[in-house]
């Protein structure tokens, strides 16, 4: 790897070894299809990225200025998906 930081989501595709139960590539196979497995496997670790990332910073203000009601986190989550799509560099780096 070079020294090219990219966005959760962004870059060339790269080749990772992934182990699952044969139940669940069973069932992503019946969903997707064969050809779309690798896209749908990537978009759930990308989505669930983006929700550790949101967690974290919502964890980080609870232990500033305290608890955050559920409405709130519904719509930081609604803001932080409209401000991450909207911009240019995407969501965060990961790391």
């Amino acid at each position: 790897m070079g020294d090219t930081t990219y966005s959760i989501g962004e870059g060339p595709a790269t080749r990772v070894s992934l182990s699952l139960a044969e139940g669940t590539a069973e069932a992503i196979r019946a969903r997707v299809g064969k050809r779309e497995f690798s896209a749908f496997i990537a978009e759930a670790v990308e989505r669930e990225l983006r929700g550790q990332i949101l967690d974290e910073y919502l964890a980080d203000h609870e232990k500033r200025k305290g608890p955050v009601s559920d409405h709130a986190r519904r719509q930081a989550r609604q803001v932080f998906d409209e401000v991450f799509a909207e911009e240019e560099g995407g969501w965060p780096a990961a790391g």
